[in-house]
């Protein structure tokens, strides 16, 4: 969440031993019944855009405003809470948040892909804004669902993602008005009333404290200025401290003298949480400080081991003090991951600049990237055999660095995952710790790859390439540059975008030249050839496999050569080249015969036997059929002789010879009903 508010989750159990139990979350939401209300009142309100009597063609929204502190999360996620308890939006609640953690907006992009993956759909690899968000709205379009965007920056964050659909409601939080959205009226909140503030200022003290020195209370809830993020530091405090007063929290935050630089409205907070910051021993506000650089404000206990240097254990337990003290939030998963809420992000980044020289800060973002690399490594080397090379490995690394399974492994890098990507942007964005960034990302991509697949990661790896692609460039890498590139452009190709995917090939050979990278070049030259295949232009995708064809043959690869050989004959064949096409294909079945791969030696005589078909030579195409299947025979390949045994009946069919073609028809049943026959008895033999 972004703000510590009103909405707060129950205190963490004290520490004191190693590793205390996670406590069952209760959660408490204390005054803004008006505000409510209003809000409330507003959904049925006819909009200024709204005709007499016809509905708003979109989604009503309701604006939340207020400075960071004020609890203007909680409030949105108590009206959503209680609007979804009447049923009026059986799809429920979608929540995206507009603010890096530093304060920066969330591009539109990344906010829409949030969405769709929430609501289980993906968008293609590399699309745009434009494409991302009418995506959003389709989607939601058939749905009655209540959309909150916490802590937008302006109008223009907020309208591409508005549904055209009046069924849903949009609830939105910023510190200001969204000018320029038709028919919002924002409900700005400022402290909560007297009684409220005494209440959450009670739910950490106590009550005793409270009951003792009623007036006492009121006066310091009136310090804080009603703001419950400044309340609940202050009810931290006075938690950790049993022998303390309310009248001690009190003089000890007049003591403070004011920030001048900080805006008046948000002063209350700014000392507090500088009271809560300079009671902590030197190595817990240090700890502390350098949360300031977890990516994307979210924590574990290896991220706060890494950037203090302490042990995963001790890490774990600083945190939950930090709960307790209303510094962080907890969210209880497998592995507890820890929440530098919004409000509080800037005031720790500032005193961190302020307090930490910079060599240290650096120090301890390069330990933070090192162990995440190694987290990443061995989340992808427990995917592989037992008795791999990578899986002895593993068994070297210390306990806490290892997963136990596939499963545990998958479940982390899918609860680490936001952070994961913030990790690898925040890294690339910063700029001097390069070696480890492209460490970061490598590792990242193999990962996502090994637990998800390619084709369901496609979205996240294709902006993993571009973070690679920015390094190469930044540092002259010609050969990263090219690796990047040839990976961008096999997902635009994937996803349609052949043009794109082309002019990508063309950057990657000229990057692999420079590099003087045979492999880069040879697989740009093919991948172009491909792309212009692709869009019909036949004559230039024989020319560029040509090229690859030449560089394989001189590199001495012979394989690569027999294949490119048939990418010739297939060009060749739709272009209506049949002499050239056989020629190809015939050289692409003697090398495969040379190379002793007897299916795709069958399948590259399948492919003559087609070419000779179109060309008008019945007979010969028949013959070069009987002997394709007569190799996939010796393959043993009973898919691939099945599969020619019908196109030899085709070629029958239409030579006139109906009786042979059932022979063959005949003889492809029997061959698919025997592979099925075998497969149902190795899966009986392994069940036993």
């Amino acid at each position: 969440m972004t703000d510590q508010a009103v909405d707060t989750s129950g205190p963490a159990e004290a520490a004191g031993t190693e590793e205390p139990p996670a406590p069952e979350p209760t959660r408490f939401f204390f005054g803004r019944e008006r505000e409510l209300k209003e809000l409330r009142d507003d959904i049925e309100r006819a909009g200024l855009d709204t005709m007499a009597g016809r509905r708003s063609a979109r989604a009503r929204v309701l604006l939340i405003a207020g400075r960071p502190g004020s609890g203007r999360t909680a409030l949105a996620s108590e009206l959503a809470r209680r609007l979804l308890e009447t049923g009026d939006y059986p799809d429920g609640l979608l929540r995206v948040r507009l603010a890096e953690t530093g304060g920066a907006p969330v591009p539109p992009e990344r906010a829409a892909r949030d969405l769709l993956g929430r609501l289980g759909l993906a968008g293609p690899p590399g699309a745009g804004a434009d494409e991302l968000t009418e995506m959003v709205r389709e989607a939601l379009a058939v749905r009655r669902v209540l959309l909150l965007l916490d802590d937008a920056a302006d109008a223009e964050q907020v309208d591409p993602l508005l549904p055209d659909n009046p069924d849903c409601l949009v609830v939105a939080t910023s510190e200001g008005p969204l000018t320029g959205i038709p028919g919002v009226r924002p409900c700005t909140i400022g402290g909560l009333d007297a009684g409220s503030a005494v209440q959450l200022l009670g739910r950490a003290t106590g009550q005793v404290r409270i009951t003792v020195d009623p007036l006492t209370a009121q006066t310091l809830a009136e310090e804080c200025g009603g703001q419950p993020a400044a309340l609940v530091l202050i009810g931290g405090w006075l938690a950790t401290r049993p022998t303390a007063s309310v009248a001690d929290a009190g003089r000890q935050l007049r003591a403070l003298p004011d920030d001048p630089e900080a805006p008046a409205g948000t002063r209350p907070l700014t000392r507090a949480f500088r009271l809560v910051h300079d009671s902590l021993p030197a190595t817990p506000a240090r700890i502390l400080r350098l949360l300031s650089l977890a990516p994307g404000g979210l924590a574990d206990a290896h991220t706060a081991s890494a950037l203090a240097g302490c042990s995963v254990s001790a890490a774990r337990t600083t945190l939950d003090d930090f709960v307790t003290l209303g510094l962080l939030r907890r969210e209880d998963t497998d592995e507890p991951q820890y929440e530098v809420p919004g409000c509080l992000a800037g005031l720790l980044r500032a005193l961190l600049e302020d307090r930490d020289r910079p060599a240290e800060i650096q120090l301890a973002r390069a330990r933070m990237l090192e162990r995440t690399v190694r987290l990443l490594q061995s989340c992808r080397a427990v995917t592989d055999p037992e008795g791999s090379p990578s899986r002895r490995k593993l068994a070297g690394l210390p306990r806490t660095l290892r997963f136990p399974n596939a499963e545990t492994a998958a479940a982390w890098l899918r609860a680490r995952r936001p952070a994961l990507l913030a990790a690898a942007r925040i890294a690339v964005e910063d700029g001097e710790l390069d070696t480890l960034a492209r460490r970061l990302v490598a590792a990242l991509v193999r990962a996502l790859a090994a637990h998800e697949g390619t084709d369901a990661a496609a979205p996240d790896l294709y902006a993993l390439h571009g973070l690679v692609l920015a390094v190469a460039e930044r540092r002259d890498l010609p050969r990263e540059r090219a690796a990047a590139l040839l990976n961008l452009a096999d997902l635009d190709a994937g996803t349609g975008r052949t043009r794109e995917a082309l002019a990508r090939y063309r950057e990657a050979l000229d990057a692999g030249r420079a590099a003087k990278d045979p492999y880069a070049t040879g697989r740009a030259m093919e991948s172009v050839g491909g792309a212009y295949a692709e869009l019909g232009d036949y004559h230039r995708a024989s020319d560029w496999y040509g090229r690859a064809l030449a560089q394989r043959l001189t590199q001495g690869e012979p394989a690569e050569a027999a294949r490119l050989y048939g990418r010739l004959g297939a060009v060749h064949t739709y272009a209506g080249r049949y002499g050239e096409a056989l020629r190809n294909w015939r050289a692409a079945a003697a090398g495969h015969r040379r190379l002793g791969d007897l299916p795709a030696q069958a399948r590259a005589l399948s492919e003559m036997a087609r070419v000779q078909e179109y060309a008008g030579r019945p007979q010969e195409s028949l013959r070069t059929c009987r002997e394709a299947v007569e190799w996939a025979r010796r393959a043993k390949d009973v898919r691939l002789q099945a599969a020619l045994e019908l196109r030899l009946a085709d070629t029958l069919d239409r030579l006139g010879d109906p009786a042979a073609a059932g022979l063959h028809r005949s003889a492809a049943d029997r061959l698919l009903g025997e592979e099925g026959m075998a497969c149902e008895t190795d899966s009986a033999s392994s069940e036993k």
